[in-house]
């Protein structure tokens, strides 16, 4: 059966993404459009014509690579649960990721684009903005939840967002390279429920 135009649209979109993500992993800053577009079975004019330039096609890669991650976390947070009880469950869901077969992949790739994006101001500056969305998702995953008798306030929700994710990728890279000795549930989730306390969280 033949594939119409916009699924082999997003065929190609889908095999460059594929194919990006191991050479970046594998090269650093050094992946050249030209070994993606071949591993990919396509054209360098492919990757400008679905994604505008390189640079595109990584900023997509994030974004790829991110969706997923923050969904696994709205899922494995409910929304009726309290500030404390959703931060321990956030903290305990991250850490179970570390336990996946192929976390340690998934951190050469992020390493491997935070380098190419130290050396590029217009990559550093969209995966920037890109990662800022994503955390905004994070943010409104806490805002308004009940937390010692008042319900949490957006720039409440925005300064938990950035400690914890901060924390959970700190902890969450020693415990995927071996270098982390506390790297049980428990102290992942006792270590998060901390930055729930009112010196870091702040005024509403």
């Amino acid at each position: 059966m033949r594939m119409t135009r916009a699924e082999t649209k997003e065929r190609n979109r889908r095999a460059l993404l594929d194919a990006a993500r191991g050479i970046v992993a594998r090269d650093g800053h050094r992946a050249r459009l030209e070994d993606i577009a071949e591993q990919a079975d396509l054209t360098t004019g492919a990757v400008y014509s679905l994604f505008g330039s390189k640079n595109g096609l990584l900023i997509a890669l994030v974004t790829d690579h991110l969706g997923p991650h923050y969904d696994g976390i709205e899922q494995a947070v409910p929304a009726d649960l309290d500030l404390r009880a959703a931060v321990n469950a956030f903290a305990r869901y991250y850490r179970r990721i570390c336990d996946d077969p192929d976390a340690l992949r998934h951190l050469s790739f992020e390493t491997s684009l935070q380098d190419a994006a130290l050396r590029d101001p217009d990559l550093r500056a969209k995966l920037a903005a890109s990662i800022q969305a994503h955390e905004q998702r994070l943010t409104e995953l806490f805002a308004g939840r009940s937390h010692q008798g008042d319900a949490v306030s957006p720039r409440q929700a925005q300064r938990l967002a950035t400690a914890l994710r901060a924390l959970m990728a700190g902890l969450s890279q020693g415990v995927i390279l071996g270098l982390s000795e506390q790297g049980s549930e428990e102290y992942f989730a006792d270590t998060a429920r901390a930055l729930t306390a009112p010196q870091v969280l702040g005024p509403p």
